[in-house]
Parts: structure tokens; C-alpha cells; sequence
């Protein structure tokens, strides 16, 4: 995925009210990365759906679009109100695609894929909800190749593969109105004078979010369209650090959460090729929600770490973070299939080394992992509610929350009617779960890693224990999930990050302490040595 550099003024202005300067240099004469966020990923899947563009104060916007073969501009200095409006096809239309297979991560969708070009089949990764992988539809253009490409595939063995065909009689547009004239387009190009843009899905102002840079709305591959934030690296990362680990967080956990979030975006910046953008604004990606959020304190820290990346090896570092890890951290193959990052490896996360021995007890054993659970002070976490958990799920609640789970995989035994037994058959050295196998009135299956966050609604991370219940009841009434932490638990904890810090740890401390064996760059600098950007 090609990044366009260019020389970026935006923060300037800010940046020398606050008295700062960057780790590369004045901004002004730094280059800045610049990105494309899909930060309204799948307008019009609703046909209600209206998306409301403003002006700040005293500027106008103007709109770009193409009629026929003339562009066309059109400048106002009101809001402008987008909707899709549905234009009759002459005749139906077909539209299908081979899906693959259906996951609840990029990481997974991402190593399946690999997994399928081994194999000399051409994908494509997509996310019209779940994450999905595609067979290319550019190669897979006809319906008797795909249909021999399914055919093949299910003889050899992968059954949750399926076509997805759906008939169209109409297609979308977007439509808006602007100095009292109304518009059809398909694609939208938004800019403003002073480079700012208010954005509001809701239409309560109180709701409307600030942008910087500039917007396109433009179609997707699902039938609707996405609206696209171009924006420079060091500004979209004024959006993302406040939101992911709070304003108001110590000032060495605000500078790592900079270095992360600046790192995660530009080692992902392929993420939605398919759809014709980098990355998107939510929890699948990192949260992005423009300028509304932004403090002195955390442009502080961006402008402390200015062009700051973390390299491993001379390669950008797979910069995974959660929110909580329960009390030690995880592999990348703990969670996710692929190859482990040398420096994603389980750590006890505390500020003293004599917590937990993992290495002389493995939380792979049962006994030990339930010790380990019942483990609740020293923690950098120990005083969230998040680090412990313990929730109650009647059987007949979970094989609900399972039925749909295997229905969107189009599992053979979504059709099971009743659960008998759950158990945990295979822990990782981090204690997170590899294999939960659940028995059922049709036959045992196996839930594999990432499947059991999918699969129940009660645990918010694989790091836990079942323990069945009766409710004094003959029979199993249901289980309780007894466990720690929330999200994946790979790599830096930005709950643990925050103890750090208020103990007096600084950031490259903390950094090393999450990534063991990395180094931080300015981020040309690696560029110059790698000579290249992943994806």
C-alpha cells in the first residue's frame, strides 16, 4: 500500500502556542504520513441513514464530484445533509461472491488468507460486518469459475465455504442538496478552507464530531458507501490517543500510547484495500473520533515522540495492544494463527518479578491457572474492575449466543438443539484458552483461540475458567466464566501502562517492559534502512 508524503503545517500552530517541539524536528519541517480512515465505514446499509457535513464558524465547504465529464464544484457555507436514495435497475443484476471463510479478526482473516494463496487460490480481505476472506473477484469473475472453485474446495475438505449471491434492483446513490439545488453522485470529494470538518451520523449537534483534513465519500465493495478522513499521521493520532488510553492518563503512558498507536497505523495501512481506504476508526482497528477529544496534555505527548515508531529487527513491531491483560500478557499465537513476534511473549504484568514464576509454573495446567485467577493484589491491574470478572450464564442463554456464532461460520452444527458438558482442553503457557470443546445433543466440536470471545456473550477475553453450576437444581443450570482482563491481552496493556507510569517508569521503560527487544526510531529513519512498508 503505497503512502503519500508530503509536508505537513497542521499542527504548527498548536504545537508552538504549547511551546513544543518534536523528536524529529520542528513540525513545519518534518514529512508527515498521510492516511485515509474510513471513519463511517458502511453508510447506507440502512435506509434511514443520514450523514449531516458542517462547516466550523465563518468558513464554507466545498464539494467535488464528477458529472459525466465535467468535475463539478459546489461551495456552501450551510450544512450539507447526505442520504442514499435507491436508483431502479432496467434489469436485475446479479452480484455473488466465494467466501472463504468468516472471522471475528483482521489477524485471523489475514493468516487464512495466506493460508489460501499457498494453496494458488487469489483472495481478498473484506468486512461487510464479521471479517471475511474472498476469493478475488477480479480472477473469480464468472459464475461457472466460482462454482468450481467451490466444488473443489469442498472436496477437499473445507465445508464452511458458501457463494454469496444476491439479486439487485436497484443500486444507491447519494443525494444532498446545496444553495437550494438537489445531486446524484457516487462519489464525493470535501474539503473546507480552514482544513475542518464537522461530522454527525445522529443529527443532535451535541453528537457532531471535528475532523481535520479532508473527506470523500465513496462506494464500497458491500453495496453502500464509506466516508473517508484524509489526514495527516501526526493530526489523526490527536483523535486516537485521548480515546484509547484517556487525557487524563500520566504523561510517559500518554507518550506510549502515541509511539503505539503512530506504529499500529502505519504497519496496517493495508487493512481495507479492498474497500479503497487504510484503516478504519473503531475497536478493529484503533479508536479514532477526530479532534473533539484533544487536551494540551496528550498533544504533549505526540509532539514529545514526533515521527517516534517501534522497530524490531529493522521492521515495524506488530504494535498490539488491549485494554487489560488479567494479569499476563499473551502470544500473538495464543490468540490468533500465524507466526509468533518475538517480542509478543507472555509476561507477567506487575512491577515486580516475583509475582508468578511462569516458566517453573505454567499456566498451560489447569491448577495452576485457577491459582493464578484467585491471585488479585501486586498487579499493575489489581485496581480495575476489569481484572477479575466472574459472570453466570444459564446453558440455554449460551446455546443461543453458539447457535448464532455457528450460523454466521456456516458450521454443520449450528443445528445442535441442546449443550451437555463444556470444558477447557487446551491452555497456552499465558493461560489463555487454545481449545474449549463443547459437547452437544448432535456430536462434540472444538471452539479454536479468538472462536470463544465469539462464541458466548459472558466472557470479554479468553483468560478463564468454566466452573459448571446446578442452582440446586437436578442437572446443569448453566456455567460461571471466571476469569481476568478485557480484549486480547497481546502486547502492551494500556491499564498496565498507566500503573507504570505513576510509578515512575518512563516511556521507552514501559515500551521495552510490553516489547521486549525493540527500539524506538524516527520513523524515516527506518524507512531508509528498510526501504520498505509492510503490506
Amino acid at each position: 500500500m503505497k503512502i503519500i508524503w508530503r509536508i505537513s503545517y497542521t499542527l504548527l500552530p498548536l504545537f508552538c502556542l504549547l511551546g513544543l517541539t518534536g523528536a524529529s524536528g520542528p513540525a513545519g519541517k518534518t514529512k508527515d504520513a498521510e492516511l485515509r480512515i474510513g471513519i463511517v465505514q458502511r453508510f447506507g446499509d440502512e435506509p434511514t441513514e443520514k450523514l449531516l457535513l458542517e462547516p466550523t464558524k465563518g468558513d464554507s465547504l466545498k464539494l467535488k464530484f464528477q458529472d459525466g465529464n465535467r468535475q463539478q464544484i459546489v461551495v456552501t457555507n450551510k450544512p450539507v445533509k447526505l442520504e442514499v436514495k435507491m436508483q431502479p435497475l432496467p434489469q436485475a443484476a446479479v452480484e455473488e461472491r466465494v467466501v472463504l471463510g468468516v472471522y471475528r479478526t483482521y489477524e485471523t482473516a489475514e493468516d487464512s488468507a495466506r493460508k489460501w494463496r499457498e494453496r494458488g487460490i487469489e483472495v481478498e480481505i473484506a468486512q461487510p460486518d464479521r471479517w471475511q476472506v474472498w476469493a478475488k473477484r477480479s480472477v473469480y469473475k464468472t459464475p461457472l469459475l466460482r462454482r468450481l472453485l467451490v466444488q473443489s474446495v469442498l472436496a477437499a475438505g473445507h465445508k464452511t465455504v458458501f457463494v454469496d449471491t444476491q439479486i439487485l434492483q436497484q443500486v444507491p446513490l447519494l443525494s444532498w442538496q446545496a444553495n437550494g439545488k438537489s445531486y446524484t453522485q457516487k462519489n464525493i470529494q470535501i474539503s473546507s478552507n480552514q482544513n475542518l470538518i464537522r461530522v454527525n451520523e445522529s443529527q443532535k449537534p451535541e453528537n457532531a464530531r471535528l475532523y481535520a483534513g479532508r473527506m470523500e465519500v465513496q462506494p464500497n465493495a458491500y453495496g453502500s458507501f464509506t466516508l473517508v478522513n484524509e489526514v495527516p499521521l501526526e493530526t489523526y493520532l490527536r483523535g486516537v490517543v485521548p480515546y484509547e488510553i484517556g487525557a487524563s492518563s500520566p504523561t510517559a503512558a500518554l507518550e506510549v500510547q502515541a509511539v503505539i498507536a503512530r506504529t499500529y497505523a502505519l504497519r496496517n495501512v493495508h487493512r481495507f484495500a479492498i474497500d479503497g481506504y487504510q484503516l478504519c476508526a473503531d475497536t478493529h482497528c484503533q479508536v479514532y473520533y477526530g479532534l473533539n477529544g484533544v487536551t494540551a496534555n496528550t498533544d504533549r505527548a505526540i509532539a514529545a515522540t514526533r515521527g517516534m515508531v517501534l522497530i524490531y529487527q529493522n521492521q515495524l513491531v506488530d504494535a498490539l495492544y488491549s485494554s487489560t491483560t488479567g494479569g499476563v500478557t499473551a502470544s500473538f499465537s495464543d490468540v490468533w494463527n500465524g507466526d509468533d513476534r518475538p517480542y509478543l511473549q507472555p509476561v507477567v504484568d506487575a512491577p515486580s518479578n516475583n509475582l508468578w514464576n511462569l516458566s517453573g509454573q505454567s499456566l498451560k495446567n489447569e491448577n495452576n491457572f485457577q491459582q493464578f485467577i484467585n491471585l488479585k493484589q501486586g498487579f499493575n491491574e489489581s485496581q480495575r474492575d476489569l481484572f477479575r470478572w466472574q459472570r453466570e450464564t444459564k446453558l440455554e442463554d449460551i446455546a443461543q449466543d453458539l447457535q448464532k456464532f455457528l450460523k454466521v461460520k456456516k458450521s454443520p452444527y449450528a443445528k445442535f438443539k441442546t449443550i451437555k458438558e463444556m470444558q477447557v482442553v487446551e491452555r497456552s503457557k499465558s493461560g489463555r484458552i487454545l481449545k474449549l470443546e463443547v459437547d452437544t445433543n448432535i456430536g462434540a466440536f472444538t471452539l479454536h483461540k479468538d472462536e470463544v470471545r465469539s462464541a458466548f456473550a459472558a466472557p470479554v477475553s479468553t483468560f478463564f475458567y468454566l466452573k459448571p453450576l446446578n442452582k440446586g437444581q437436578p442437572g446443569l443450570w448453566g456455567y460461571a466464566f471466571i476469569g481476568g482482563g478485557l480484549g486480547h491481552g497481546v502486547g502492551l496493556s494500556q491499564t498496565g501502562a498507566q500503573n507504570l507510569a505513576r510509578l515512575g517508569w518512563s516511556s521507552p521503560k514501559i515500551l521495552q517492559f510490553y516489547y521486549p527487544g525493540t527500539k524506538m526510531e524516527v520513523f524515516r529513519n527506518a524507512i531508509e534502512q528498510n526501504n520498505k512498508l509492510p503490506g
